[in-house]
């Protein structure tokens, strides 16, 4: 059996795919980018607000799907430039400040709607 997870909390799904999926006592979200959920458009700002951002529409997935950035076993970070590495780093940080989860981060070509970072999670439900 698999739920389908939904919330205004984060911004809407901008293709055919769900913010998350509960399954198998997993979590498993969409890519989230730094898009404001009320406005439905980038934040303003550089890396800094834009990794912040996306950490927080993660989080506002993981608990609409009854689950939490410390129930996170691994976190995926896809960046438009690697040189913000140590930026999102330091963020991202500040939202497990101990027993982070396991991680993987690159650069990629390029990111939706011109976002400078995107961030998937899995967690346990």
């Amino acid at each position: 059996m698999r739920d389908i997870i939904m919330t205004d909390d984060a911004p809407k799904a901008i293709g055919p795919y769900s913010q998350a999926v509960r399954a198998a006592g997993l979590v498993f979200t969409s890519g989230q980018v730094p898009l404001d959920p009320a406005t439905g458009k980038l934040v303003e700002g550089g890396i800094r607000e834009q990794a912040r951002q996306a950490m927080e529409n993660v989080r506002a997935v993981l608990e609409a799907a009854g689950s939490d950035l410390a129930k996170t076993v691994k976190a995926t970070i896809f960046l438009a430039d690697i040189k913000d590495f140590a930026t999102v780093n330091e963020i991202y940080a500040g939202f497990f400040t101990s027993d982070p989860p396991a991680r993987s981060a690159f650069q990629v070509a390029a990111l939706p709607l011109g976002a400078l970072v995107e961030i998937e999670m899995v967690a346990l439900a």
